[in-house]
């Protein structure tokens, strides 16, 4: 068995693979060949976003990938910047038609604001509006899980306090360097299954001296140990690609990273992004 037959179960009963492909940058044209590329792989669990303009081309990987429907996980996010139950509704609907692929397994509100006043202002009530749109096309099986993306611990209480459906996920930039243990250990507690994406830090962890050294030690590649380390957290890795080389290597992880390992790369402070480090979360490309 491989890390591409293993599923988490989201507290409302629905299974999520283990190993997802993430889509961020990836180009509406070329996302269809690398969704096609991955499921041949054996990925089952494919993520998108409204932002990053490729549902429609993800959407068609999926429909001729030659898998069913059924055996397919598909991810996508409502953008940050709606923030009003209308809005919602209808950024769901395009959605929805955009893909084409039937029903949604999972949608997130992509962030707690808008991205240019990310972790600025104060947002509580449309995202309660927000949440409140996902939970209704939830209610009609339009959607099989809903969630959020880059919440912090208010962001989720407010959700938490004024939903009816608690979120199934919060997707959070998680990786050695950048290992935030009061939220993870925060959404542990409430079941809400953590996704890291970027869970080899925009690339940026492939020099590091400490992490080389651990990869080394366990003779596997360096995005190999970080998508593990993610595992070993409890989280769900996207690690994203368009390399179908890189999407077979990355779900090689037939290994385990000691403890003193995991506590060594649980202590990093590694979050210079390098190009993104203005806005790691979301370019605005």
């Amino acid at each position: 068995m491989t890390i591409l037959n293993e599923t988490y179960t989201l507290s409302n009963g629905v299974e999520i693979p283990k190993l997802g492909l993430g889509t961020w940058f990836i180009d509406d044209g070329k996302a269809a060949d690398a969704v096609r590329a991955a499921v041949q792989v054996g990925y089952r669990n494919v993520d998108t976003a409204q932002a990053y303009g490729n549902e429609r081309g993800v959407g068609e990987g999926i429909r001729s990938a030659g898998v069913a429907r059924e055996d397919l996980f598909v991810s996508t996010k409502l953008a940050a910047e709606i923030k009003d139950y209308d809005a919602a509704v209808a950024a769901i609907d395009q959605s929805l038609a955009t893909l084409d692929i039937g029903h949604i397994d999972l949608m997130l509100i992509h962030a707690p604001q808008p991205w240019d006043d990310f972790r600025g202002g104060d947002y509580n009530e449309g995202n309660r509006q927000a949440w409140r749109a996902l939970e209704d096309a939830h209610k009609t099986g339009r959607i099989r899980a809903i969630g959020v993306s880059n919440f912090l611990q208010p962001d989720l209480e407010n959700i938490l306090d004024h939903g009816t459906v608690a979120p199934h996920v919060n997707q959070l930039l998680v990786h050695a360097g950048n290992t935030p243990a009061e939220l993870l250990a925060f959404c542990e507690d409430r079941n809400i299954l953590v996704q890291a994406y970027s869970p080899i830090a925009h690339g940026t962890l492939l020099d590091n001296r400490q992490i080389k050294a651990i990869a080394q030690k366990h003779g596997v590649s360096v995005p190999q140990l970080c998508i593990r380390y993610t595992l070993q957290l409890g989280t769900q890795p996207l690690p994203k690609t368009a390399n179908p080389e890189h999407m077979r290597s990355n779900v090689d992880l037939d290994f385990e990273i000691s403890e003193a390992d995991m506590a060594t790369l649980r202590t990093l402070d590694e979050r210079d992004y390098g190009e993104h480090a203005a806005f790691p979360v979301y370019s605005g490309k």
